[in-house]
């Protein structure tokens, strides 16, 4: 890629007095006006990679710039060009809508009428006009999520890092600040999201990196990384107690490996042949005299993907890792600048 907008050379991070190694040579490079969904269960990386690309953490080696500008050494550029929006909404309780998102122009050292012009344009993009003059204590989980995105705009970054946007709201939020993603793109923003809900990728990302224990494993457009699988997926459910056997019937249909994801009880084994694949699975399972409990073929998801690439699916990765917040003092905003 000769000109991408973001790039990561073996970027390396360690946390030695938790004996953690939080990024492990993370490369990878994406190009303007996409979305770039980085996807992985909590404490695979995701967040400490966000925080080396927006300045707010130095990593011990490796290489990462933004807009062609070296985040570590010089840190000032670069954040004139990004914009962040983290995992929690970093928006002041007392203070409305709009007083918010002026407080940020202000930071920005805009005048005061183009802090106010600024504010009034970003809360109408992101349809919060109606509640701008409310205080943020009344707003719901899903209109702070988009407070939060609006402050992230004031600067007109270049690059916008969103950290998870859509953890703990609601459906309907969730899908508002979709389409409110989509928009900004179209508009010619780049962004880098991380995730952990596999559906989030595959609706909004261009391309995916699948991150896992501090490496990236994976990376494609999701069609790409669904194309590894090399076909249909079968997915049955048994008793445990004939799991094994299960298991070991179906390593002799097929030379794919058969995995088991805890999260969903289920067996999963990529059927290439698909209805033939099928169709052996249920007879060698029968002569073994295995019920099935219900069965299915579909086309590969990008769970089945995570699952392959892992051992594990993305629910159970996720309910295995331990969600550690590390306290950190933060400005009004949250922001790297």
């Amino acid at each position: 890629m000769s000109n991408p907008i973001v790039r990561v050379e073996n970027i390396v991070k360690t946390f030695p007095k938790a004996n953690v190694v939080a990024l492990d040579g993370v490369s990878l490079e994406f190009e303007a006006g996409i979305v770039y969904g980085l996807l992985g269960p909590n404490g695979a990386g995701k967040t400490t990679l966000i925080r080396v690309l927006t300045t707010l953490l130095r990593a011990d080696s490796g290489y990462a710039e933004v807009g062609g500008v070296d985040v570590a050494a010089d840190p000032t550029s670069a954040r004139t060009l990004i914009g962040l929006a983290g995992q929690f909404a970093a928006v002041d309780d007392y203070l409305t809508g709009r007083e918010n998102v002026e407080m940020v122009g202000r930071l920005y050292n805009l005048s005061s009428s183009d802090a106010k012009q600024r504010a009034d344009d970003i809360l109408r993009r992101i349809h919060l006009s109606d509640a701008a003059d409310r205080p943020v204590r009344t707003y719901s989980g899903g209109m702070r999520r988009r407070l939060d995105l609006a402050a992230s705009l004031v600067g007109r970054p270049r690059v916008l890092f969103l950290d998870e946007p859509t953890t703990g709201i609601d459906p309907q939020s969730r899908i508002d600040l979709w389409d409110i993603i989509k928009d900004l793109v179209t508009g010619g923003t780049t962004v880098l999201l991380t995730t952990q809900y596999l559906d989030e990728a595959d609706q909004l990302a261009d391309r995916i990196g699948v991150i896992d224990n501090g490496k990236l494993i994976a990376q494609g457009t999701g069609n790409e990384l669904k194309d590894q699988m090399g076909g249909s997926v079968i997915e049955l459910h048994v008793a445990d107690d004939v799991r094994n056997d299960a298991i070991e019937a179906l390593a002799a249909v097929s030379t794919e490996v058969p995995t088991f994801d805890q999260y969903h009880s289920s067996l999963r084994l990529p059927a290439p042949d698909g209805s033939q694949t099928l169709l052996n699975v249920v007879r060698r399972l029968d002569e073994r005299g295995i019920a099935v409990q219900d069965v299915a073929l579909h086309k590969p998801t990008l769970d089945d993907v995570f699952l392959t690439l892992t051992g594990r699916g993305a629910e159970e990765a996720e309910a295995e890792s331990e969600k550690v917040t590390t306290p950190k003092r933060r400005g009004p905003r949250g922001r790297s600048n």
